[in-house]
């Protein structure tokens, strides 16, 4: 079947569910993006921005974490979905949620102990004094942040896409006035500057939390889906087959994000204007991954629903419009991040030492824009079909053994610096794109033979 086909038969219902997905990744992505925007007015901006930086990517690896742990929902809710059993995607709710809280106290310990791992790697010091007190903060949204990614899981795997989009988008005004408050103190609130920022985000994500829940109970009592008749007793067989659909999904993500924490880390021993400029090439490319990160999610849903249905063609479909439409978007971003490096730059911060600074790392970004679409989008087509262990593989390989041992020694034997860090980055992440993209081949291809 071709592309244009598979086009025409499933682009408008990806669209459909991606459009809010999206919405929603760009929403949480948003947060990021307006806390080193403000925290980068402050007097020391590049101090500020490094501490945001450090901090905050070391938590998004742990919560990514437990966000994988949880992506188990993709699969099972959704071809639970597709077969019309939705008392079965009750089941896995409930149980996610006690996976959650189980996950919690473990998560939370590496953050109590960040300020030995930031010494032990020789971390600027007054960056380390703002990053520590900022990620103990964020802490404290570890686990309404979990419950908010497990009732999330759900409802996008049955096609209740909006709530999440309408969360995350307001979820933005409550941060952004936080920020406002903690940081600069007004109103009569402390001035806590960067830290205040950290504070502001934990109160956002359990803003996040409460909504969904709210909305999930709101639509069981106008439907009548009998949510609150589902047995609350602890079913030890689906949490381990969350886990172990979750677990390969929990390792890629902890490696990937894992792999931007270090060089993060490795970046704040050049000082705090190398780490401003990297967190703000960070958050453009993060930014821009948001796009096909949502429809990677609304790729896993339709995916998996199709296999509930045993319709193998529908599958097929929904992968390759997902990765098409995904590489189309990020080759148009690589494009902006080449022509407007400046600009881009001086949405954080007006200091010009860091915006003449951030313009190479931004090419580097751009250069692995389209590879970074199409192995997001074939990573939830992957995990639609049950997939969760070859895009784990294909990322520890190609990051952690080939792109970081690359990008350490350009940045530290050749004096590359940071732009030498992330040209390892933009290696591995074409090495995964092209990989990743013949697996989801081949997996189109035996399950049109296996539904038969």
């Amino acid at each position: 079947m071709s592309l244009l086909s598979h086009l025409r038969e499933e682009l408008r219902p990806t669209v459909k569910l991606a459009v809010p997905l999206v919405l929603a990744e760009l929403g949480w992505m948003t947060m990021a993006i307006v806390d080193t925007m403000m925290v980068g007015r402050l007097p020391n901006s590049a101090v500020a921005i490094g501490a945001v930086a450090l901090g905050s990517n070391i938590f998004i690896t742990i919560a990514l974490f437990g966000e994988g742990l949880l992506l188990g929902l993709d699969t099972l809710v959704s071809q639970a979905f597709g077969a019309g059993k939705r008392e079965d995607c009750h089941r896995s709710l409930v149980n996610s949620i006690y996976l959650s809280i189980a996950l919690t106290p473990p998560l939370l310990i590496p953050i109590w102990l960040l300020r030995h791992f930031y010494v032990g790697i020789g971390a600027n010091s007054a960056v380390v004094e703002l990053a520590v007190p900022y990620t103990k903060a964020l802490g404290y949204g570890l686990f309404p942040l979990l419950l908010y990614f497990a009732v999330r899981r759900c409802l996008q795997a049955m096609n209740m896409v909006r709530p999440v989009a309408f969360a995350l988008i307001s979820a933005n005004i409550i941060n952004a006035l936080g920020n406002y408050l903690l940081i600069y103190g007004k109103w009569g609130f402390p001035n806590l500057g960067a830290v205040g920022s950290g504070w502001s985000t934990a109160i956002a994500r359990a803003y996040l939390a409460l909504v969904l829940i709210v909305y999930l109970l709101w639509y069981d009592r106008k439907h009548r889906t009998e949510l609150l008749k589902t047995p609350i007793d602890i079913d030890f067989p689906r949490i381990k087959r969350l886990i172990v659909l979750g677990f390969p999904a929990a390792m890629q993500f902890t490696l990937e994000s894992g792999v931007f924490a270090l060089v993060t880390a490795l970046i704040s021993r050049f000082g705090p204007v190398p780490l401003a400029t990297h967190q703000i090439a960070l958050n453009t490319v993060a930014f821009t991954y948001m796009v096909p990160l949502g429809i990677s999610s609304a790729a896993a849903v339709r995916v998996g629903q199709a296999i509930g249905r045993k319709d193998a063609q529908g599958a097929a479909a929904a992968g390759y419009t997902s990765i098409f439409l995904s590489a189309v978007f990020m080759t148009l971003a690589g494009i902006a991040m080449l022509l407007f490096p400046s600009w881009i730059s001086r949405i954080y911060t007006p200091d010009e030492t860091i915006i003449r600074a951030t313009g190479m790392l931004l090419a580097a970004g751009a250069a692995f824009q389209l590879f970074d679409g199409i192995q997001t989008a074939a990573t939830g087509a992957l995990r639609g079909a049950g997939n969760t262990r070859t895009p784990m593989f294909c990322h520890f390989t190609a990051y952690w053994i080939i792109g970081l041992p690359l990008g350490a020694r350009l940045a530290f034997r050749h004096n590359m610096g940071a732009l030498g860090l992330w040209v390892g980055l933009s290696l591995a992440l074409i090495l995964i794109g092209i990989v990743l993209l013949l697996v989801w081949r081949n997996t189109a291809n035996k399950l049109a033979d296996s539904l038969r």
